[in-house]
């Protein structure tokens, strides 16, 4: 099988390889589209079995992240880096250093920024060898953490998916809430506000009893999240939580959460929605970290400071795109993935367009 036969390539316009001896850096660089604008998306760190599944993980994030940045209104495209390598045991600075020179490569076509097991400080250590990193600290158009945005959008997008869904607010509903990492903590946060009911798991002992403590949360074990009753079901760790085996163990009626990738498949979805859940399209529902970091991105290109203003004004609108692909998908009778993936097609396919007529 070669490349190009690979079942997750999707017209992608560049893999890029990479692989430094002296740190022991194995990076994979999707780059998916640039219709839009340059290829932009995090990196992860991840110890991967084999390189078939880091390629897989690239190709999937690479594309999810087009989708993610055409449904944000933002002038990017989609890209994504991945590092094989235990994100506990074996970052180190130089490696990093040789992952920014990897970056450094492309000229600008892929910004990286932080992803699961990668933090701002290894990403400190990559800005050394190349200026497109993005979701640092330390000049005007920085635009700091991203969780906090990203959690506000997923938020929202979990509050306006309970009114479709229930026809209720969220005071009084119960979310099993998947991970509790930096998205997830700031959403549980945000959901107590507002009255929710929370049980939460995590793999993370210790990021777990911060939760419930400041929330009063309920702590079940990671297996059983599946099976608690609850109206919302919100994953925000790794992705393909809805899988055969735990989609019919859910109750919610309601999957909304912050993780990407979270259907193992198409046919899940699908599956979704003949079972009667409403499914809020993850990297619609997500995109605020994104919209985030392109504020930095814009503002690197220009020599500006930050804008906050546009951020909000972009996750607003980002509320709205999620309000009519659920909308849409309701009056059609047709799976909200399915509604999601051809606006963004769309709006891709017009950037083309518009690219190639210039």
């Amino acid at each position: 099988m070669t490349l190009f036969d690979h079942p997750d390539f999707a017209a992608h316009e560049a893999i890029h390889t990479a692989y430094d001896e002296a740190t022991g850096l194995k990076t994979i660089i999707a780059v998916h589209s640039t219709a839009l604008g340059p290829a932009a998306g995090g990196c992860r760190m991840w110890p991967y079995a084999s390189a078939d599944l880091a390629l897989t993980d690239a190709l999937r994030l690479s594309r999810a992240m087009s989708y993610k940045n055409a449904m944000a209104d933002i002038p990017l495209g989609g890209g994504k880096a991945v590092i094989i390598g235990d994100a506990r045991s074996q970052k180190t600075p130089a490696l990093f250093e040789a992952f920014g020179r990897a970056v450094d490569t492309l000229g600008g076509r892929y910004w990286t920024a932080e992803d699961v097991g990668v933090a701002p400080s290894d990403l400190a250590c990559a800005r050394r060898t190349t200026r497109y990193v993005a979701g640092l600290d330390g000049h005007p158009a920085a635009s700091g953490d991203p969780s906090p945005v990203t959690a506000e959008g997923v938020f929202r997008g979990v509050r306006l998916a309970v009114r479709k869904a229930l026809g209720r607010e969220l005071d009084g509903v119960t979310v099993a809430l998947q991970g509790v990492g930096h998205v997830g903590a700031y959403l549980a946060d945000k959901l107590h506000a507002a009255g929710a009911k929370l049980v939460i798991t995590d793999v993370n002992a210790e990021a777990l009893n911060l939760v419930a403590d400041k929330t009063g949360a309920r702590i079940v074990a990671p297996a059983e999240i599946f099976d608690v009753e609850a109206e919302v079901f919100a994953p925000c760790a790794l992705g393909g939580a809805i899988n055969a085996q735990t989609l019919p163990r859910l109750k919610a009626k309601v999957i909304a959460g912050g993780a990407n990738n979270q259907l193992a498949s198409a046919e899940i979805g699908r599956a979704v929605f003949e079972r009667g859940l409403l499914y809020a399209p993850d990297y619609v529902i997500n995109g605020g970290g994104i919209i985030n970091v392109a504020g930095e991105i814009l503002a690197l290109e220009a020599n500006t400071g930050f804008d906050v203003a546009w951020v909000a004004s972009k996750l607003d609108r980002l509320t709205q795109t999620l309000e009519e692909v659920l909308d849409r998908a309701a009056a059609d009778g047709r799976p909200t993935h399915e509604v999601a993936d051809e606006m963004a097609q769309a709006r891709i396919a017009a950037a083309k367009r518009g690219r190639l007529a210039a």
